[in-house]
């Protein structure tokens, strides 16, 4: 059983179901002349919640999580009857499928919840046929390095495996929580992208940018008006600019298209390795995205807006100085950061100006990332995930 909440958890787990087909049956293919051999390859079987790419892995998905992707204590109680529906849907089949190992895929907040109900259930069974032992397992740590670092003692006590895909994690835990299991299995990003395909060489000509709003209908409603402002602005300086807004789903797209926008924009649906091969930078939301841009060698402008209830709450719980992936692991600011009020069009549009104009700026950037993404490890992640899932097993 899988659980993803978000459209990057939504490919995570479809790369570690196709990883664990693959393993599970090579690991029992016995080569045999027998018409009934003792041993077999048994195909496993999925199911949970997710999205479309986990359904085209094969996953039998109960439900559509990736439709209520939201961040901020505001915006889970504006869907609370829908992730509640959803908890109860998916404890129920849980309950009465007994998979052998449940895998909430990022999602930490609903991901752990269910964790510990899961727990419960087991311990209160009783009786001769109620034996069911399923292992935990949650991909892809928590930022509890960055916030809430109590969440640590709540993942030992309710998890059998934690799968991280930074180095440091693996050091932290073992600090705090050493009873438990950490493997380090690299970044799932590097594999997707062949070495040869992440260009940070110079960018001819006037240049593209990318404009990134982000991949949740809440992101996209208060970025993006954000960004193409910001694009406005840059291309009364430089005319000849030219502009790619993406979004993963067609949904986001339209939602986009119904707004006026300035001239030089195309607004695209996927596509963002080609997009990001060759472009001269990035406007990115923070989060996942930005290691993306750090992945190619992209210079970027990393900015965040939320409601502001979410907001006065992350400054009091968030306690590392940077918010962008790549700046934590380099702990520097590669990448500007303009978060909440000094989010604005004309700050973008700056910090954007100086990282086009400034051509020996941008080479150190590009050195930076090299360092940064050389920090993750080899490709093959979703493999080494599926070894050792199917090693606790």
């Amino acid at each position: 059983m899988l659980i993803a909440g978000d459209p990057s958890g939504d490919q995570l787990a479809a790369e570690l179901v196709a990883a664990l087909r693959e393993a599970v049956v090579g690991r029992h293919r016995h080569a045999s002349a027998d018409v009934q051999p003792l041993h077999t390859a048994l195909v496993p079987r999925f199911f949970g919640a997710g999205g479309p790419r986990m359904a085209a892995a094969g996953v039998e998905l109960l439900c559509d999580l990736t439709r209520y992707s939201v961040i901020g204590i505001a915006e889970v109680w504006k869907n609370f009857g829908a992730f509640r529906r959803a908890f109860q849907q998916l404890k129920t089949a849980a309950a009465q499928r007994e998979p052998d190992v449940i895998i909430g895929v990022d999602s930490s907040g609903f991901n752990l919840r269910f964790a510990r109900a899961i727990h419960a259930r087991v311990r209160r069974q009783h009786g001769w046929f109620q034996n069911w032992q399923p292992k935990l397992v949650q991909f892809v740590s928590p930022q509890v390095w960055a916030s809430r670092p109590g969440r640590a003692f709540t993942l030992a006590e309710y998890c059998d495996l934690l799968l991280s895909i930074f180095p440091f994690e693996k050091a932290w835990y073992a600090r705090r929580v050493p009873q438990l299991r950490v493997e380090f299995v690299g970044h799932p990003m590097i594999g997707r992208v062949p070495a040869a395909d992440r260009s940070g060489g110079p960018r001819p000509g006037p240049g593209r940018i990318v404009l990134l709003p982000g991949s949740r209908p809440d992101e996209v409603r208060r970025h993006t008006p954000l960004v193409l402002r910001a694009f406005e602005i840059l291309r009364g300086t430089v005319p000849a600019l030219t502009g790619k807004l993406i979004v993963p789903t067609a949904p986001l797209a339209a939602q986009i298209q119904a707004l006026p926008l300035p001239a030089g924009i195309e607004v695209q649906v996927g596509g963002l390795t080609d997009a990001l091969t060759g472009a001269a930078l990035a406007l990115t939301k923070s989060g996942t995205i930005t290691m993306e841009c750090a992945l190619h060698g992209v210079p970027a402008v990393v900015f965040y807006k939320t409601s502001w209830p979410t907001y006065c709450i992350g400054r009091r719980i968030v306690t590392v100085k940077y918010l962008a992936m790549p700046n934590l692991l380099a702990d520097a600011p590669i990448y500007p950061e303009l978060i909440q009020a000094a989010a604005t069009p004309e700050n973008l549009a700056r910090a954007a100006l100086e990282l086009l104009q400034d051509e020996a700026r941008r080479t150190r950037v590009q050195q930076q990332l090299a360092q940064v993404v050389a920090s993750l490890g080899a490709p093959g992640a979703a493999q080494r995930a599926a070894a050792a899932v199917l090693n606790l097993l």
